[in-house]
């Protein structure tokens, strides 16, 4: 079958981003913007590194909106990578996710990989939409970070690993990955926990079910200093706050209900440098 025409118009461009499941929230021109479902306010300004004629990796790249900002910002070069967003049949994961509460049973990660595994990634439509309309030169990757060869990859001056931290069950491991494909700096962001009365714990919060916005695929939590502790020991020299400190309550479920005095969830962002 012959690749569709470019969409060109507004009204080409809406139906066609209509057709499409957005996390992210891109402005692809003539007025029209995904309808991602992301709560989360996107990282700008200061928060993020200077990307002009800089190489960028954008690990869990999702739909893209962080590799083409990227982009627009004047990089060199832009990799999107990702394997879990892309690959695995999300409505039907889910469907087994909500028979295991049914049953009251953790679910078995495994099966993301063989029974709601996609080779034909179906998740990156949005992504291959977006990238025509605005065409851009992103370079898509599809790869899971924590266990692919990273010779092929290479190496990046700014490595973006957003939103991917509490997915992961190795947390030290990937980190030290990052600094393997990192040159300058490494830009995390992640859920983080605070304890009131413990500002400077380097402590984890551990998730072994869906507590955590009802998702069974989180894992790890850090406090800010954590964060940074856990940057260091992945071989980072210096580590940066650039955003933290918006709380939230935690809720808990599995029988702890309602919210957990002293106990507050926010989004951290932080540079760590090579």
């Amino acid at each position: 079958m012959a690749d569709p025409e470019p969409a060109r118009t507004a009204e080409e461009i809406r139906a066609r981003v209509s057709e499409t499941y957005w996390y992210h929230s891109i402005d692809l021109g003539q007025g029209v913007v995904t309808p991602g479902m992301s709560q989360s306010v996107p990282l700008a300004g200061p928060e993020l590194p200077r990307f002009q004629g800089r190489s960028v990796l954008d690990i869990g790249a999702w739909d893209g909106f962080y590799s083409f900002q990227a982009e627009r910002l004047g990089a060199a070069r832009v990799v999107a990578l990702d394997h879990y967003a892309w690959c695995v049949d999300i409505p039907a994961r889910d469907a087994y996710w909500e028979e295991c509460r049914r049953l009251g049973q953790v679910p078995d990660g495994s099966r993301d990989l063989t029974d709601f595994w996609r080779p034909d990634a179906p998740g990156r439509r949005g992504f291959d939409l977006a990238r025509e309309i605005l065409g851009s030169a992103v370079e898509p990757v599809l790869g899971d970070f924590s266990t692919m060869d990273l010779a092929p990859l290479g190496c990046f001056d700014v490595v973006l690993y957003l939103g991917v931290l509490y997915h992961v069950k190795d947390p030290v491991g990937v980190l030290e990955r990052l600094r393997q494909t990192a040159t300058e700096v490494a830009v995390i962001e992640t859920e983080a926990v605070h304890l009131d009365g413990y500002g400077d714990a380097r402590l984890m919060d551990f998730f072994p079910g869906d507590e955590l916005r009802a998702d069974y695929g989180n894992w790890f939590v850090p406090t800010e200093m954590a964060l940074h502790a856990l940057c260091r020991s992945a071989g980072f020299t210096k580590v940066e706050t650039v955003r933290g400190h918006s709380f939230q309550n935690l809720r808990r479920k599995w029988g702890m209900p309602g919210l957990v005095p002293g106990i507050r969830h926010y989004r951290l962002a932080v540079h760590a440098w090579v």
